[in-house]
């Protein structure tokens, strides 16, 4: 039976390479001094549902019931778990998140149905939090040797300008709209926004930057870029994007490189049981696709010829010095070569009768041809 849509398996060198971005994004939130935290996968409905219920990701929810009938659903992603987790904690709350989030969405390049998001979030933030939140996401993609651009606006920027257009009814509807600009054709989306009499706005979003100045609320955008250039990071002001409707109520930030055509990353700027909090997650999807990490090890691969009982010592040995040993008895040397080539293993030793007589065994390296000896 094939797999469910939307769900992979990744194996070998796919398995390998995930393993180690994820590594090097744990390595980055530990150095910006967040913790780790575990949540279940599986949560009550309402509690998943919260007060987001009309928000995109909330409606394509996994529901299901356990045997009494409980109405339970998978989480959608981790940051509504903050409610529970971040109470009677010192703030600000630091806390970093690994992990499997399910979405019933259609599938596309770079976001499959259950997918590893990379989760850092302050709880009790300012807008020294927020800088240092992109920095730690601009040193993650340094690292993964992806070059980005981030992006910021801030949702009480928009606010202000729907309230000088006397927007007020479909307020939800205009800012879907507006997220559209850059996705979709703008005689459609300019059609969309003249039906809610709202399409003078596709003009006053393409205007320059200085243009913004004039509303109270841009001194926040002004304020975070301030701040990011403290930090040695360039971001850009974009004046239509949006993000999640349902929570956003300060800066929202989004990353992409030019290389794939989703976002790598995306947070803002929310509230966790009324206290000012921000966060950033990386979808580990999209960024598996471009990344460009050497994720080599060198890995030996002792074969034992007949002589088991000397070849388990001296991996014993190896992997007591960390070395990372595979070990196969059984095989013939051909044989043995072929599982080598086959795992790209470049370290072959083996161990037969010779080898144990002269108390040597010889290192072939099936990249060069070379051969060493080391010493038993």
């Amino acid at each position: 039976m094939g797999q469910v849509k939307g769900f992979k398996d990744f194996l070998g060198e796919e398995a390998k390479k995930r393993e180690k971005i994820i590594e090097i994004i744990k390595n980055n939130f530990k150095k910006y001094g967040f913790e780790p935290a575990e949540t279940p996968i599986i949560e009550y409905e309402d509690f998943v549902k919260g007060n987001n219920e009309n928000d995109g990701a909330v409606r394509d929810i996994f529901r299901l019931k356990d045997r009494g009938e409980r109405n339970l659903a998978l989480r959608y992603e981790f940051t509504f778990q903050l409610k529970r987790i971040s109470k009677n904690q010192k703030l600000p709350f630091k806390r970093y998140q690994i992990g499997y989030v399910f979405r019933d969405e259609p599938i596309r390049k770079g976001r499959l149905r259950q997918f590893i998001q990379c989760d850092a979030d302050v709880v009790g933030s300012s807008i020294k939090d927020e800088a240092e939140i992109l920095s730690l996401a601009k040193d993650c993609f340094n690292s993964l040797k992806i070059p980005v651009k981030i992006f910021v606006n801030n949702r009480k920027l928009l606010d202000e300008i729907l309230k000088e257009e006397k927007i007020t009814k479909n307020k939800e509807q205009v800012l879907r709209e507006l997220d559209k600009i850059g996705k979709i054709e703008e005689k459609e989306l300019k059609e969309n926004l003249k039906i809610l009499k709202a399409d003078n706005l596709f003009n006053i979003l393409k205007k320059e930057e200085n243009f913004f100045s004039k509303f109270k609320s841009f001194e926040e955008i002004k304020k975070l870029k301030e701040y990011c250039s403290f930090f040695g990071i360039e971001v850009f002001f974009k004046p239509n994007f949006v993000r999640g409707l349902s929570y956003y109520n300060g800066s929202v930030f989004e990353i992409f490189s030019d290389e794939i055509n989703v976002s790598l990353s995306g947070g803002g700027s929310y509230l966790v049981e009324g206290v000012q909090s921000t966060g950033i997650s990386l979808g580990l999807e999209p960024i598996f696709l471009i990344s460009k990490i050497n994720f080599d090890e060198e890995i030996y691969l002792v074969v034992s010829l007949e002589k088991d009982k000397e070849s388990i010592k001296l991996v014993k040995k190896l992997r007591e010095k960390n070395f990372i040993v595979d070990f196969v008895c059984g095989k013939s040397p051909s044989k043995a070569l072929d599982y080598a080539n086959s795992k790209k293993i470049k370290k072959v030793i083996f161990v037969g009768e010779d080898e144990v007589k002269k108390r040597k065994v010889k290192i072939k390296d099936l990249d060069s041809g070379k051969e060493s000896f080391l010493d038993l």
